[in-house]
């Protein structure tokens, strides 16, 4: 961000970098000199070092340049044509002086829809260089990227780093499962869940719209079987220790709940698509969301009153039915003194002189079946929630912990491919890597719906601006599940943050049946989840959401918009290639795209 006429004369004593590559003949002009007020961030993330070779503002005004310059170089006589003399007594250094190092130099280009940057000797790094990705995946005409290099980024002085602050720590125990059984009884023993078969008599009773309900065990070597769809995949974890987001959880590894439904007429509890079929077809297994490889599967299926499947109370009686079956076996795991084989520490924890950033996940709130149960009292659990529909689908701000340790029950019946399950929720994994991110000052993850009607839709966009706003953050992520209705408010959220001079970043399901067909100046940094071959809801649970890979091109992507690194427009048509160059990029694995309906 060059700086302006009307700043000038309170820099002209600070070190002169350029902002953006200069071409040899240029006469230098504020415009072309890097604001000095974002030289301590930029320094922190290692984009910049100063040199004691380096002049400053005012000895370097009008002069030519003789040669091409990079992006954030310290300007010196040797690239200069003259240096402006100025009759001053000699000061003491200042402080921000930096030791002579090997300075670093920043180069940006179109050149295969990259951009590369090479680092010199930063702080606490070795020499080294790094194409930055462009993952700005937006699609359809309507998208343009009117500002490639991003809105302007408010900044303040920040005070010298300090050590990071851990205030919520939770410990999740992960108990090892053997075996899974419907038996007499309803226990653990031995690496052992045995179900009673009885319970399902006393569950259905748990809602009146609920007729029957079903129990079987599917083992992983066992899954090409029949399955109605998918409405939701479910850990189970209960509290032995404190409430949700500290404390300590346990977590049954190596087995999941798999809820599945119709209603009397055989008619699949779904609204856009339906995952019945073959289940090793219509799972992706290994997704956060969706049973892993080794899993045993307990599956729930729900018979629910004819005529209720496209209403909340329909699908909520079904998921609160399974839950209290669940809720046996949490039961009998807060008292089983098995083997723990993984014991995972989570932190929430603020790093002051960071970014502040904050996730924002766009939750379905449109009626119907569009819900989620907000805080219950189990990890992922029903009672003792608040669905967000009822809450008016204003923003929640929760912890990470929190949203590590299941806050989240997720009732949602859109397409199966693009749905966030409860698992998926338990294990986000753009909460593990901010959190996880030390270059990154997490504050916490946003809830907010999606209403149906748009008057609400900019009300509720508008609570969010706000609290941004309060927030002070310096950087946001933004996601949604599914696509269509729900794009409106995505865009307007990231309106919300741009216009505020919040650098934001987009992630959703776009492709080719989802692409935007609203857009505004803001949304120049958009990441494409999208896993199907023909860019399609393709019907396989869990398939096209928020991956590891996704995450960190999206966290890449943030930091690239925070420090004004430029972003450039993305193809006008969704290519998986661009993905897999930034997935090559970052050293993840390349995006194995499946065709429609299988994944063989």
């Amino acid at each position: 961000m060059s700086i302006t006429k009307e700043t000038l004369q309170m820099h002209l004593k600070d070190p002169a970098i350029f902002c953006c590559r200069r071409q040899k003949g240029l006469v230098i002009s504020e415009a072309d000199l890097e604001d000095p007020a974002l030289f301590e961030d930029m320094i922190e993330a290692g984009l910049l070092e100063l040199s004691s070779d380096g002049l400053r503002i005012e000895q370097v005004l009008g002069s030519t340049l003789t040669a091409n310059v990079e992006a954030l170089t310290p300007i010196t006589r040797e690239v200069l044509d003259k240096v402006n003399d100025i009759d001053e007594k000699p000061e003491k250094p200042e402080e921000t002086c930096i030791k002579e190092k090997e300075r670093p130099t920043t180069k940006t280009g179109r050149g295969n829809n990259m951009i590369h940057i090479e680092i010199g000797k930063a702080k606490n790094l070795e020499q080294f260089s790094l194409d930055i990705p462009i993952a700005a995946f937006e699609h359809g005409d309507t998208i343009k990227c009117e500002e490639p290099c991003g809105g302007e980024i408010e900044t303040k002085k920040k005070e010298a780093p300090k050590t990071k602050r851990v205030f919520n720590t939770l410990k999740k125990q992960h108990i090892r499962i053997n075996e899974v059984e419907i038996g007499s009884e309803t226990s653990i023993k031995d690496g052992r869940i045995t179900i009673d078969s009885a319970i399902t008599k006393r569950a259905v009773k748990e809602d009146p719209l609920c007729k029957s309900i079903e129990l079987d065990v599917i083992y992983p070597d066992k899954r090409h079987v029949y399955t109605d769809t998918i409405m939701d995949v479910c850990p189970i974890a209960t509290k032995v220790e404190g409430e949700l987001g500290h404390g300590v959880t346990k977590v049954a590894e190596g087995v999941v709940f798999m809820l599945t439904g119709v209603d009397e007429d055989g008619v699949q509890i779904h609204e856009f698509g339906s995952s019945e079929g073959y289940l090793d077809e219509k799972m992706y297994f290994g997704h956060p969301g969706c049973a892993d490889e080794k899993d045993i599967i307990i599956r729930c299926h729900v018979v629910i009153e004819r005529l209720s499947g496209m209403t909340r109370p329909g699908p909520f009686a079904a998921h609160k039915c399974q839950d209290y079956i669940i809720q046996a076996i949490r039961d009998e795991l807060k008292k089983y003194d098995g083997e723990v084989i993984r014991e995972e520490i989570c932190e929430d924890v603020r790093r002051p002189g960071n970014p502040r950033v904050v996730l924002v996940k766009e939750i379905m709130g449109q009626g119907a079946m569009h819900d989620n149960v907000i805080c219950p009292t189990e990890p992922c659990g029903i009672l003792g929630g608040q669905k967000n529909v009822d809450c008016g689908n204003v923003p929640i701000m929760l912890t990470p912990n929190q949203v590590r340790d299941g806050s989240i029950h997720a009732l949602t019946c859109i397409g199966p491919a693009t749905k966030e399950m409860t698992r998926h929720y338990i294990r986000e994994p753009l909460v593990e890597g901010l959190a996880a991110d030390e270059e990154m000052d997490l504050i916490g993850v946003i809830f907010v719906g999606s209403p149906q009607v748009n008057d609400e839709k900019l009300w509720v966009s508008e609570r969010l601006g706000s609290l941004l706003e309060s927030l002070d953050v310096d950087g946001c992520i933004i996601t949604t599940e599914g696509f269509g209705n729900n794009h409106i408010d995505f865009i307007q959220h990231i309106e919300q943050a741009g216009k505020r001079g919040i650098p934001v970043v987009g992630v959703s399901f776009c492709a080719y049946q989802g692409q935007l067909v609203v857009g505004n100046k803001y949304a120049t940094a958009m990441v494409e989840e999208n896993m199907d071959k023909g860019g399609f809801e393709n019907n396989i649970a869990g398939c096209s959401c928020v991956t590891k890979e996704v995450a960190t091109r999206a966290i890449a992507m943030l930091k690239n918009k925070m420090s004004g690194v430029e972003i450039l427009p993305a193809p006008k048509k969704w290519n998986n290639d661009v993905i897999n160059a930034n997935n090559k990029l970052l050293g993840l694995k390349e995006t194995e795209l499946v065709e429609s309906g299988t994944l063989h």
